[in-house]
């Protein structure tokens, strides 16, 4: 797919801002404590601006004059894609509204909407997403906990959520919760981390390290009634339109973020191998052309989205082909320098860590193959389609 000139202009800066991520890699998966003093570098101050509404945005980002917001699934795949090629740990790990502000957009009144972006802009502001749970990954039928009215305004939130990016550092976000029996029993409400009854550890993670992914108890956090989001929309629409499009809409950009990767890996090797064998040679031209086809899907994909966030067959079929993707090059690259690879080139190895957990953002392999295998029992998928 073509990228038109003002999302080339956004690439290539996006690309420029990435690079100078890159030697910060290891230091902040070492320590994410390390990201305080990045936090003025343009791939990360840029992370919250450029994902405010522009309705809602104090300072639009201006490249050559160009206004950007990166609020759509296109511009966030063409974004997020240079970044994880920078360092995709310390890209997770950027403040801003991130997966929270998906949901907002989707489902948030305009005062819900307003509250949050203006929090988001006051200051470097960190926002969690929490659906996961340990025992239910994110199976919303499974789903432990429990959103209870106590009052005609008054709400209280219980239960734990796992592997939420950013927890310990989130001042605020989203957090999904049963109110009625049934997969459309769920409700998403804003939650402050300050709230009493709200806790956030980290938790010790292979990959990713700089995200600081955590698992966050609400043990009876009040909420009031206007912090639930989408209460004017019918339920089922609210689960079916809301959060899963929400979804839809995310996974491109973690496709987009695995090809980031894989990019990275596939770079890495001409960097350090000076001398290749005919073979060696073959074997990094078909790394290129499956980047290359990944690329081409997922950006086809965003594309789609951003005019039907209901087809999400689609978006998982992409996210599920290039983090996969992402695991291959990442492991083949470090089959590169020998059995010690990941002891004498921690950058590649990190970027294999990283890649296996890309396979478990926006939802497990399991759940995308069975959202591509409904879809073509449905006969409402062609695999031709995630390239059109």
């Amino acid at each position: 797919m073509m990228l038109d000139g003002r999302l080339r202009l956004l690439q290539r800066h996006a690309r420029e801002w990435a690079r100078e991520l890159r030697p910060h890699a290891l230091a902040v998966d070492r320590d994410a404590a390390a990201l305080t003093p990045l936090l003025s570098l343009p791939a990360v101050a840029l992370a919250a601006p450029l994902q405010v509404p522009p309705e809602y945005s104090d300072r639009p980002v201006r490249i050559d004059g160009v206004r950007f917001h990166v609020t759509g699934a296109l511009e966030r795949a063409v974004w997020c894609e240079e970044i994880a090629w920078g360092d995709l740990g310390i890209g997770l790990a950027s403040p801003g509204a991130s997966m929270a502000g998906a949901l907002v957009d989707m489902l948030g009144s305009r005062a819900q909407q307003r509250w949050f972006y203006e929090r988001v802009q006051e200051e470097p502001t960190w926002t969690f997403f929490g659906l996961t749970e340990e025992h239910a990954g994110s199976d919303p039928g499974s789903m432990r906990s429990v959103l209870t009215t106590v009052g005609d305004d008054r709400l209280l939130l219980s239960g734990a959520k796992r592997y939420v990016s950013n927890a310990v550092r989130a001042r605020l976000g989203v957090v999904f919760a049963r109110t009625a029996p049934g997969p459309f029993g769920i409700d998403a409400v804003l939650v402050e981390a300050g709230a009493p009854g709200f806790r956030a550890r980290p938790l010790s993670t292979i990959g990713v390290r700089g995200a600081q992914l955590g698992e966050i108890t609400l043990s009876g956090v009040e909420v009031r009634a206007d912090q639930v989001l989408g209460v004017d929309v019918p339920r089922f629409r609210r689960a079916v339109r809301g959060w899963r499009r929400a979804l839809n809409l995310l996974r491109p950009t973690v496709a987009a973020m695995a090809v980031g990767l894989a990019r990275a890996a596939r770079e890495y090797v001409t960097e350090h191998r000076r001398s290749l064998s005919a073979t060696e040679r073959a074997r990094l031209d078909r790394m290129d052309c499956e980047i290359e086809c990944a690329r081409a899907m997922t950006l086809s994909v965003a594309m789609r989205m951003d005019g039907d966030p209901d087809a999400g067959y689609l978006a998982s079929a992409a996210k599920q082909r290039a983090a996969r993707l992402a695991a291959e090059v990442t492991r083949a690259a470090l089959g590169f320098f020998g059995n010690s690879a990941r002891l004498e080139h921690p950058l590649l190895d990190k970027l294999a860590r990283d890649a296996l957990g890309v396979q478990f953002m926006e939802g497990a392999g399991d759940i995308h193959r069975l959202n591509v295998g409904g879809a073509l029992v449905r006969r409402s998928f062609h695999p031709g389609d995630a390239l059109e």
